[in-house]
């Protein structure tokens, strides 16, 4: 059976056990959280975060825990020039880390890093060394750090498969991996139309087997942009058949497919109202069959 899900909220009394639920409500059997606010490093207390509770619900939902990805807050850069700001970022997802596997969740997702004008191959540099005490930090642990493949937008290192094989073939760990994000890959520059040579590309540089998560989020953009701009399923311009097609693939079967696509918004009265797309999208993937009506089908 396919793994597919969304990213889900962790916030409220509920915490963990909210964000199952969540899950549940779109009958998704795989989701992504946060451990916390992804722009600070104000962290709840990991007993506050009905972490039990939200696994006796899995189980009977029959989601294992291998379906749940974390993502790092996005406050941390281990390519930073600064050494004292490098440090930060390794202290930070050394305890990230630690929480997620507190968790019981099998990886967390990290943008490698920005180098900040001083170059791809200094900022690559640092992040191998940050990685390598990350690892070191952490080796009672067996948790998963996903490499997220980047769209190429300002001084963003980590934005193709040669950069990310430099990394991953430098720390040397069989705990770093990729989660391979379709719209970020399409804004770079490969053409997902032709998955089977943009995987022959990536294994050439990384190894498939280095992919342990999906981003599926359709792009605003065309090929090559460099703008990160996620569009919801089937409504961009990498389009439904190519992102169903890298779903169901049969190598990634047993790899967790997280969808990142907008809320829609809608002014109803004096006010926005917000909605998620997930039930109606997760619906869509699974029947193989575009609904042009999707969207306004969740504002039912």
């Amino acid at each position: 059976m396919v793994k597919l899900g969304s990213h889900v909220g962790m916030g409220g009394k509920e915490k963990m056990l909210g964000s199952v639920k969540e899950a549940i409500s779109y009958n998704a059997n795989c989701f992504m959280i946060y451990t916390g606010a992804p722009q600070n490093t104000r962290r709840s207390d990991i007993s506050t975060l009905m972490i039990p509770e939200a696994h006796e619900l899995m189980i009977k939902h029959s989601i294992p825990l291998e379906n749940v990805v974390v993502h790092a807050p996005y406050i941390m850069n281990l390519a930073n020039p600064e050494e004292e700001k490098r440090q930060f970022a390794i202290d930070f997802l050394t305890s990230e880390v630690k929480r997620t596997s507190l968790m019981g969740a099998a990886q967390i997702v990290l943008h490698p890093g920005a180098h900040l004008k001083q170059g791809s191959m200094e900022g690559m540099k640092h992040i191998v060394n940050g990685l390598k005490k990350v690892i070191e930090n952490t080796s009672d642990l067996n948790t998963k750090i996903a490499l997220e493949t980047m769209a190429g937008k300002g001084t963003e290192v980590g934005v193709n498969f040669q950069e990310l094989g430099y990394i991953i073939n430098n720390v040397n760990s069989d705990r770093i991996t990729v989660c391979f994000d379709t719209c970020h890959t399409h804004d770079y520059g490969y053409d997902l139309s032709d998955f089977e040579s943009v995987l022959e590309e990536f294994d050439k540089f990384v190894g498939k087997d280095k992919i342990s998560a999906f981003h599926t989020n359709d792009s605003k953009n065309t090929i090559g942009s460099h703008k990160d701009r996620h569009e919801n399923i089937g409504f961009g311009y990498i389009g439904f058949d190519n992102l169903v097609n890298i779903i169901n693939h049969p190598e990634f079967i047993n790899v967790p497919k997280i969808l990142e696509t907008p809320y829609v918004t809608e002014f109803e009265g004096s006010k926005n109202k917000v909605y998620s797309p997930y039930k109606h999208e997760i619906e869509m993937i699974k029947s193989g069959s575009m609904d042009e009506n999707v969207l306004n089908k969740i504002r039912e």
